[in-house]
């Protein structure tokens, strides 16, 4: 058994997110049915992690077995993307180690979060239309105060069920080009839902709606019905995913 780190980009409108379901379109579920098409046998796939409905990828993992060594990569991204739709794409198939995961091995992951401050058609989908006026400093105030935290129960999605609450940010930071805004944030893991209410919480510090020293009031009580209503899904994208050198069966940098 051979197993493959397998690169895509995805477009996830259309898709009630990365995570199989019943009698409902995902991303996974997608990629499965091209890949049995190809190799010609049920083939099961894991994700880096799981993004919601709506929510998009530019930058993501999953890891699948075959029987076989894949001797043409190149020729076998093009036959799958040939019969995958329009909205998902691979880019990349790197051989790995059998025990590497693509979701358990994972040492860090990144999501971006897109606002404008005007309307455009261009990115309508992709972006959550903000029109009232933002203190960006305030914003990042706020976001560097997440590195300091590590239990997020006020941005768990309520009933989700986790093991645990506690992640570590790397970083956290907004950043502004022209009418776009774009927030950063990269940890070890992340929680159902949670950058989505994060965005929201610090859209809402940004537009003076709630102080500083009350967005840390509401992180660390750690009661979800105290935080702001959600950021859209279409403005969030799944970014970057790295893994340690060690998991790869072949000399590997990750991009």
């Amino acid at each position: 058994m051979t197993r493959y780190f397998l690169y895509l980009r995805y477009k996830g409108t259309q898709y009630c997110g990365w995570q199989k379901q019943h009698n409902a379109p995902t991303v996974q579920a997608t990629v499965e049915g091209a890949l049995q098409n190809l190799l010609h046998t049920p083939t099961e796939i894991t994700g880096a992690g799981r993004t919601d409905t709506g929510v998009h990828a530019r930058y993501y993992v999953a890891h699948f077995d075959t029987l076989n060594e894949i001797s043409d990569t190149k020729d076998f991204i093009h036959r799958l993307n040939a019969i995958l739709p329009h909205d998902i794409a691979v880019f990349d198939l790197r051989r790995v180690n059998e025990n590497a995961h693509a979701r358990f091995s994972a040492i860090s992951r990144t999501y971006q979060y897109f606002l404008i401050q005007h309307k455009n058609p261009f990115n309508w989908e992709y972006a959550w239309q903000v029109y009232y006026p933002l203190e960006i400093a305030l914003m990042n105030q706020a976001a560097a105060f997440l590195t300091e935290v590590r239990d997020f129960t006020a941005f768990a999605k309520l009933h989700s069920n986790n093991n645990t609450n506690i992640c570590e940010i790397y970083q956290a930071e907004w950043d502004q080009h022209n009418d776009e805004w774009v927030f950063t944030i990269t940890a070890n893991r992340f929680l159902r839902n949670m950058v989505r209410s994060i965005v929201g919480n610090l859209v809402d510090v940004g537009r003076k709606k709630i102080p500083i020293d009350e967005f840390k009031k509401r992180v660390l009580q750690g009661d979800r019905l105290l935080a702001s209503v959600s950021a859209p899904a279409k403005g969030l994208f799944f970014s970057n995913v790295e893994y340690p050198p060690s998991v790869f069966a072949e000399n590997y940098v990750n991009n």
